[in-house]
């Protein structure tokens, strides 16, 4: 089977078939960096860091660029309540966001550019559609020409005649149609501001993408990729800019992940259930917040809620705590083990067929959840050979590392939950009189330093010293 994947362009699955052999061009629209990130924006950054994952372990060699859009009205507006500079503003939430992605084992990209270290690029590229008629200025203002690009629609599936009766636009005398959008925009007073042909100003949100992905990995790439929200308008302008430039296919597939429900109700301000990703992972143990993002297909809605974290929080422990029972087993052998590649093979084969089918890391995480529950048989057989545990323990690594999930963390990392569902799957394994995964349970709480009482109240635990 092929990798496939489904392109919002064409609304179907297809055959992935890179650009260059064993390569590609993938960019990823980042952060605008006015704020701690959220759970929204942490499902992209964990989807195509995992879908770059994959690529990279079939063999294929990833420029993966993400950009920070550090410049807006957001951070413009956040710098005047907060009395700081836009570019203190933008520091101080980059590196937030490097912290919290880091946390969720999201990897650096290649190139995580920003838009006000792009800007020579940014200017050169806006003169460029000025030259070609594509773009126009109108009081320091520069606006593309919506209707001058012909396909403009072709992502949304929508007509331009159906986008404008559809749209609510405010009425701007500047414009020479209401639905054409701004490149460039006009310095108010006091604002920061850059030179150029049409005044001092700065640029509009779309125009950095279509620079950056020029700049970073040329004129056409084989994915670009984000939340679906971005889709229209933001997705459709840069398309409309860089195909009217550069008169060929901005990106051959068009990658978007579906929304994120907080209790079955969409995140927003207004609701006040916006769920910031610097506060998730003081409650909730980063690694199963991935877990919990990629337990379903990356198109499909997810809906948040603590109780379903909780119960991501005893998977994730299952897998865990298998890994833990694994590698003590083999420990306990004090020698190096050569796997048993057949029982390897078993799980490969149908992990690659779910993420060959449009990275649906759903199944793929089932495959792992077979190899825990057979994993698990054998280690309550004596005849159980070394070779054979040795080949579990690593396509678990191996396949979960596909996916970005540690299952082995240092010990003072483990979170009050965890300590919670592993006490529990204790109790449940002493009531089925496995005393030897009670007995394996207890000793890693111990490392962990988890010191267990038997009540007859119930166990009691707490922290301690080994």
């Amino acid at each position: 089977m092929s990798l496939k994947v489904y392109n919002t362009l064409t609304r179907k699955k297809e055959p992935f078939k890179p650009i260059e052999d064993h390569k590609v061009r993938m960019y990823v629209c980042g952060p605008t960096v006015y704020n701690y990130i959220h759970i929204g924006n942490a499902r992209p950054a964990v989807v195509f860091d995992t879908v770059r994952r994959y690529f990279e372990y079939r063999g294929y060699i990833v420029n993966y660029v993400s950009n920070f859009t550090d410049v807006d009205d957001r951070l413009i507006n956040a710098s005047k309540e907060r009395h700081i500079s836009v570019p203190e503003i933008a520091d101080q939430f980059i590196k937030a966001y490097k912290e919290d992605t880091s946390a969720l084992n999201v990897r650096t990209a290649t190139v995580h550019p920003r838009a006000t270290e792009t800007m020579p690029e940014i200017i050169r590229f806006i003169s460029k559609l000025v030259d070609a008629g594509y773009a126009y200025e109108s009081g320091g203002d520069v606006y593309f020409r919506t209707r001058k690009f012909q396909e403009y629609g072709k992502l949304s599936h929508q007509s331009i005649d159906d986008l404008k009766s559809g749209a609510r636009i405010e009425i701007d005398e500047s414009k020479e149609d209401p639905l054409d959008f701004a490149l460039w925009k006009a310095a108010k007073p006091g604002e920061i501001k850059w030179e150029s042909p049409w005044g001092d100003g700065r640029p509009g949100w779309h125009i950095e993408c279509s620079a950056m992905v020029e700049k970073y990995l040329g004129d056409t790439i084989d994915i670009h990729a984000g939340g679906t929200d971005l889709t229209f308008p933001h997705h459709e302008n840069e398309i409309a800019q860089s195909e009217a430039l550069h008169h060929q296919t901005m990106a051959n597939y068009w990658l978007h992940n579906g929304h994120i429900q907080i209790n079955h109700e969409k995140m927003s301000k207004s609701i006040g259930n916006v769920i910031l990703v610097h506060d998730l992972i003081k409650k909730f143990d980063p690694q199963v917040v991935r877990f919990f993002i990629l337990s379903v297909q990356y198109r499909h809605p997810i809906n948040f809620s603590d109780t379903l974290l909780n119960d991501a929080v005893q998977a994730f422990g299952r897998l865990k705590t298998a890994n833990y029972n694994l590698n003590h087993r083999l420990k306990q052998a004090d020698l190096s083990i050569e796997a048993n590649e057949k029982i390897a093979e078993n799980y490969r084969k149908p992990f690659i067929e779910a993420m060959d089918d449009d990275f649906n890391t759903a199944n793929a995480i089932a495959v792992l959840f077979d190899i825990v529950r057979d994993a698990n048989i054998a280690l309550q057989s004596e005849t159980t050979s070394e070779h054979d545990l040795a080949a579990y323990l690593q396509v678990l690594s191996e396949l979960s590392g596909v996916l970005g999930l540690k299952l082995e963390e240092a010990s003072d990392s483990i979170l009050d939950s965890e300590v919670e569902a592993l006490i529990n799957k204790r109790e449940e394994a002493r009531k089925n009189r496995n005393f030897a995964v009670a007995d394996s349970i207890r000793d890693q709480l111990k490392e962990a330093g988890i010191i267990l009482e038997d009540t007859p109240q119930g166990v009691r635990w707490k922290r301690g010293q080994e």
